[in-house]
């Protein structure tokens, strides 16, 4: 058993390679993006950059990976020879331990096929190598998509506030794209055969189809047929894409087919009476002027007011909505009909994946993103420095002063109850309560106090602790629930805490600047904080409109036209005009239930569930510029000359996302450590008698 214990001198030396190709990375990606801000370059060289590294990465890892570990590894060992009968022609053969459906075997047979008959390649083997390099290619090909995905993302974020389209691939997309690919679950199994890393660049392509679509105001027969196809094909990946297809982009379709409906504007008359109120704004959803705010102005009415807007306006207008998503529903169809041939979802194997309703994968999730996403969290570090150092300065000045001008300021604010008695007409009782609720966000601590309750509720009584968790110590899930969740009940309530901060953070970035960010900023994050620009999709049904000043309801003129080489220059002068822009509340929402169908109905926490939430989530953040703020950004760039080197690095800052940098560098150390103790650190799997498992074949950490 030792001959087959791996060099470790051998090792070290390949990985001092891969560590100095990782490490220099982000060092010559610095120092290009230093060099060509100055002259207003465009950034080819910068996606030529990732290009080359991801590529290099990937089959430097996919290399080293089949030399120590050329036989199929642990879920290799099903997926391997299924392929290599596929190779043999042997099509109706299929191992019962299979849960998945064949379409990784078929591409990575088809594919390859198509490429000899052509003259592409002389040769194919159907051995592990082989049939591993999918995985490198498909990680490659996957970042490419998540490109175009952004790219479509900030384009349709763009069109809803602007008639001039925009053309230019951002920096900001680009360096999204290639994170992605880093990402360490994705980028870990691009060197073994698994299913994860072909599947999630499938269900981006079907996301980039629907971006496509919802571009247009209406869809044409070939899109939907185009659409089902892409659809049904996510299926042969895996069966838990439905959710993705069905729900979240068939769920965002149907938002499409109210939205664009853009009915006129109209006044908002002065009423009285709680009845009289909801009438109209049911009436005002009902032809598609519906309540969807930009997620980060949307608070929790906001988020309800969205919802049920979105259904009413469904509701009427069904045959819309119907032609819209019709290819959504043929897919969930053919799902149906798959799970009744089959006896249930999973192919092979039903007895250990038996569907549960496990309720904690909604908290275990965001202290994943938690993790994963690190680095993307840097704004509240800032946020942090200029509350700590406001405190510093107000008690330094006195608050006296301030306080008595914000006492002067709330007084001139407040309207004269006796001028506005005659001419403000008298509210009834309900409309006054339900008023005063929904417009002073009392809200806020009724959510709070739900979501802690319900949380520990689900944790008392909804934990679950599947076989395979306690068994399997290959996998670094065992580790994290031994020392975690197993180690004491009390710690299980504990990390509620870390879940919900977590929560928090996560659905923060995804919001882009929150209502902490400094009013001057604002118009950095949105078009849509502008004063002569609303949001098109504002009709909250609590408004009450004074008798002096009539309310419009219905669809803005948004920003002002500009012309394409307008646009240019601007973007040139501000690489992060396309990518500030927060997604909608209704994106939010929408991502959120496809993501929570998607989770909790598996008795299993593993990591690799996790995956297209991720990447879904991490598509859809928006940039963050660090602003010159008042406090604690604007003493450290003090003395800041722009000739200067720390001038340069200081408006660098502020013209890029220097999140990306960190979190590079974060999954690059990440997927260091974890493929160095894959590779390095083998060992016999025992039983608690000692005796050896798996006739004594070498076991390997993994996630």
């Amino acid at each position: 058993m030792a001959s087959n214990a791996p060099d470790a001198i051998a090792i070290a030396g390949k990985f001092q390679f891969a560590t100095w190709a990782a490490g220099a990375v982000p060092i010559a990606f610095v120092l290009h993006l230093l060099l060509v801000r100055s002259s207003g370059s465009d950034s080819g060289g910068l996606g030529l950059l990732f290009t080359v590294f991801l590529a290099a990465a990937a089959f430097l890892w996919l290399g080293v990976v089949s030399e120590i570990v050329p036989e199929p590894y642990l879920d290799e060992v099903f997926h391997i020879p299924q392929a290599q009968k596929y190779c043999e022609g042997k099509f109706l053969e299929w191992d019962d331990k299979i849960t998945t459906p064949p379409g990784l075997y078929w591409l990575s047979i088809l594919i390859p096929q198509a490429a000899k008959s052509s003259g592409l390649i002389a040769s194919y083997a159907c051995d592990p190598k082989t049939l591993r390099a999918t995985n490198a290619i498909g990680v490659i090909v996957l970042s490419y998509i998540a490109l175009l995905c952004r790219k479509e993302i900030e384009a349709r974020l763009h069109q809803a506030h602007s008639s001039v389209s925009i053309k230019a691939v951002s920096q900001y997309a680009m360096h999204t794209a290639f994170n992605i690919a880093l990402f360490p679950l994705l980028f870990f199994f691009s060197g073994l055969y698994y299913t994860d890393v072909v599947s999630t660049a499938v269900v981006l392509t079907a996301f980039l189809n629907h971006l496509h679509r919802v571009g247009r105001a209406h869809s044409s027969f070939l899109s939907d047929i185009v659409t089902v196809g892409l659809g049904l094909w996510t299926l042969t990946m895996r069966q838990t894409n439905v959710f993705w297809v069905v729900v979240f982009m068939g769920g965002l379709e149907a938002v499409h087919s109210v939205k664009s409906l853009r009915p006129q504007s109209v006044a908002q008359p002065s009423m009285t009476t709680l009845s009289e109120q909801l009438l109209f704004f049911i009436k005002r959803w009902s032809v598609g002027h519906v309540h969807d705010l930009p997620l980060h102005m949307a608070y929790p009415e906001d988020m309800l007011f969205t919802a049920v807007s979105l259904i009413v306006a469904a509701l009427c207008n069904p045959i819309r909505v119907v032609r819209q998503i019709w290819p959504y529903v043929t897919i969930l169809g053919a799902f149906a009909g798959f799970v009744a041939w089959n006896g249930g979802v999973v192919l092979g194997d039903k007895s250990n994946h038996v569907a549960t309703i496990h309720l904690p994968q909604m908290l275990y999730i965001w202290a994943f993103f938690g993790f994963f996403s690190l680095p993307l969290f840097v704004p509240y570090v800032v946020f942090a420095m200029d509350a700590l150092r406001s405190v510093f300065i107000s008690q330094k000045n006195g608050a006296g002063k301030e306080s008595g001008s914000a006492s002067t300021k709330a007084k001139s604010e407040t309207p004269n109850a006796s001028s506005n008695s005659a001419t403000q007409p008298v509210l009834s009782l309900p409309l006054k309560f339900f008023s005063a609720i929904f417009n002073n966000r009392l809200l806020w601590p009724l959510y709070l106090v739900a979501t802690f309750v319900l949380s520990t509720l689900i944790v008392r009584f909804n934990t679950i602790i599947h076989p395979f968790t306690l068994a399997d110590n290959r996998h670094y899930m065992f580790y994290v629930f031994r020392y975690t969740i197993r180690r004491a009940p009390w710690i299980r309530y504990f990390l509620i805490l870390p879940y919900t901060v977590s929560r928090w953070f996560v659905w923060g970035t995804l919001s882009g600047c929150t209502n902490w960010t400094p009013t001057p900023y604002k118009d950095d994050c949105s078009a849509y904080y502008h004063s002569s620009s609303p949001s098109p999709f504002t009709c909250d049904p609590f408004v009450v409109a004074d008798a002096t000043h009539k309310t419009t309801t219905g669809e803005s003129q948004g920003a002002q036209a500009q012309t394409q080489k307008e646009l240019q220059q601007r973007y040139i002068q501000d690489p992060l005009l396309f990518s500030t822009e927060p997604v909608s509340t209704s994106t939010g929402l929408i991502f959120l239930l496809a993501t929570t169908l998607s989770l909790i109905t598996a008795p299993l926490v593993e990591p690799r569930y996790f995956i297209i939430p991720w990447v879904v989530w991490r598509l859809l953040v928006p940039a963050w510029r660090l602003h010159d703020h008042q406090t604690a950004a604007n003493s450290l760039f003090d003395g800041a000359t722009p000739t200067s080197a720390w001038g340069r690095f200081v408006n660098f800052c502020r013209s890029y996302d220097v999140r990306l940098i960190l979190e590079t560098v974060w999954f690059i150390a990440i997927n260091f450590i974890t493929g160095y103790i894959f590779l390095t650190k083998p060992y016999v799997w025992k039983a608690e008698d000692g005796s050896i498992l798996d006739e004594g074949r070498l076991q390997r950490f993994m996630w």
